[in-house]
């Protein structure tokens, strides 16, 4: 018998779509699904949400519900995390003020950036407490983790651990959605009237959903690199084997130049082409912060809406309780999607044979140019003996320094807020591109670590 320990599964979004996408598993039948939130409303929701679907599809899961991880992580096999320290949207949007007040314009600061560095420290201290409970009760499982920032939260379980890990994001869709617009007309491909790009817009979702689910099927693209900054080292027709790497090289600038203007731009400028879509590619690059070119004005980088997705998130956690209370159909439910966490599972419970398209692993080689033991993002392979990276060979070389400089940031960052260290956060911030002066560095680290103090015991021993 398999047990998937769910750590978050209250969370509205990701909760519903893995709860309902293993539920409905007829290979994991029988297995014990532990769901765990410290939430005790989100909690409940989701646990009768979960006795509702294991009756009405005959899933013959065993199911328990647990406050506490601790409760739930003996014999667990698998450990699925999206554990996030909240408010989610609040702290977000004040990661980003703190550093305006210092002359710091953050493109996004969610995964790169000093908000990217913040981020990570308040979420490695639950993180950290899991994984050394995980070592005790279950040191053989693996810890399936979709929390952000993606390279960061991996890089410390894998260097601060014993524990297995693989990270899964679904931004590689964003890569096909973007190829499937460029070549619509030669793959037959129906773009939806007003879609204006791939920004984190949910008036866009559906629209860019409907260009990923026709193109999906028609392509094979190969991408590598690191979590929301990987580029794509091949596409082919999966009808025919044609390589459409030089076509989309043609198609992608005979578009409206309004649509995703950064890709446009480093796409041109590194002649590869950057998976991830303006807002996720922006956090990265050295040249997004300058306040006299504004480039977020100029490329047209629009934020996150704090305050709606807030909103969105009640909402979504409101749906799911009228699901557990048979007030709604559950029929939409069939067609969830795990990003990636079933078919893990599955494969490697079952000894399938399963192709994925991205998954962030620990880089054993398979790109041969960036830093071993980092975390790095390729597709992969499945089976019965775990998750084996496909080997990509080497980025080219003005490419993989962007990304080993991510990397090295990645990596003092992590270091920094699992031993505490002032010293390794300033280092981390004063190498991050976002930043551009010695004193701004200092004083945004300073405001961080007091504004936050409750989440960072590690920095006040």
């Amino acid at each position: 018998m398999t047990k998937i320990t769910v750590i978050g599964a209250g969370s509205a979004s990701f909760g519903e779509n893995t709860l309902a996408a293993i539920m409905r598993s007829k290979k994991l039948r029988g297995s014990h699904l532990a769901l765990v939130d410290r939430n005790p409303q989100s909690l409940d929701i989701v646990h009768r949400l979960a006795n509702r679907l294991n009756k009405e599809w005959n899933s013959g899961f065993i199911i328990s519900a647990h406050a506490n991880h601790k409760d739930a992580l003996d014999g667990a096999n698998f450990v699925v995390s999206a554990i996030e320290v909240g408010p989610r949207e609040e702290l977000w949007k004040s990661d980003y003020d703190i550093t305006l007040k210092y002359g710091v314009h953050q493109p996004y600061a969610e995964n790169g950036g000093p908000g990217g560095f913040i981020h990570t420290a308040r979420n490695i201290t639950p993180l950290m407490e899991i994984i050394r409970d995980m070592e005790q009760a279950c040191p053989d499982a693996w810890f399936i983790n979709f929390t952000n920032p993606m390279v960061r939260i991996c890089d410390a379980v894998n260097r601060h651990s014993k524990i297995k890990v693989v990270g899964l994001c679904h931004q590689i869709y964003t890569g096909y959605a973007m190829v499937g617009v460029a070549l619509a007309k030669e793959l037959g491909i129906k773009v939806p009237e007003g879609l204006e790009g791939m920004h984190a817009d949910v008036m866009q979702h559906p629209l860019q959903h409907e260009v990923k689910r026709q193109a999906v099927p028609l392509l094979d693209i190969r991408a590598a690199g690191t979590n929301h900054f990987s580029w794509i080292l091949s596409v082919h027709d999966k009808r025919t084997g044609e390589d459409l790497y030089p076509l989309l090289r043609k198609r992608f600038f005979e578009l409206d130049e309004k649509f995703e203007p950064l890709t446009r731009r480093i796409f041109r400028d590194f002649g590869m082409f950057p998976v991830p879509g303006d807002t996720h590619l922006c956090e990265y690059l050295p040249w997004m912060t300058d306040p006299i070119a504004k480039p977020w004005d100029k490329f047209n980088i629009r934020l996150y809406d704090w305050e709606l997705m807030a909103g969105l998130r009640d909402f979504s956690l409101d749906r799911l309780n009228e699901m557990a209370n048979s007030n709604m159909s559950i029929e939409g439910l069939l067609d969830a999607d795990s990003e990636g966490a079933l078919e893990v599972i599955e494969n490697i419970t079952c000894a399938g044979n399963h192709y994925h398209l991205a998954a962030n692993l620990p880089n054993v080689g398979q790109i041969a140019n960036l830093p071993l033991g980092s975390i790095v993002e390729t597709p992969v392979m499945v089976d019965g003996a775990g998750i084996h990276p496909i080997h990509m060979g080497a980025l080219p070389e003005p490419v993989a320094e962007l990304c080993r400089r991510e990397l090295m940031i990645a990596q003092l960052g992590v270091d920094a807020a699992v031993e505490g260290s002032y010293e390794k956060a300033l280092q981390c911030l004063l190498l991050d591109p976002a930043i551009h002066d010695l004193d701004s560095a200092k004083f945004i680290l300073d405001d961080y670590l007091k504004t936050y103090k409750e989440h960072l015991p590690q920095f006040w021993k």
